[in-house]
């Protein structure tokens, strides 16, 4: 019995590891994302070029960027004028992490 109790424990700890991994998100992937479907909007890193018409990443960052899940409802419930991205929880994650990745000036 406390040899299933230990191999469960091991076996949880395992799928909970490789949850977080896949939950780490990928800044590189965020970032062509972002370019990709915000810079039309946004300005999305630090060449400071595009339009003025939504926040930049770097001020979004700034005031959202350590808070996943402020930005997690932002992609999944965006305002009228964003269009609906329908991004996967991994596409999420990538965009999460690009955010987390910029500079806080």
């Amino acid at each position: 019995m406390k040899a299933r109790m230990t191999i469960a424990a091991a076996a949880c700890a395992v799928l909970a590891g490789a949850a977080g991994a896949q939950a780490a998100g990928d800044a590189a992937a965020g970032h062509a994302l972002a370019r990709q479907w915000c810079s039309g909007c946004h300005v999305v890193d630090n060449s400071g070029q595009g339009p003025d018409t939504a926040p930049p990443f770097a001020a979004i960052a700034k005031s959202h960027g350590n808070d996943r899940g402020w930005v997690r409802a932002w992609l999944a419930a965006p305002h009228p004028s964003m269009p609906s991205l329908n991004l996967t929880r991994q596409q999420t994650d990538d965009v999460i992490a690009y955010l987390e990745s910029l500079p806080l000036r």
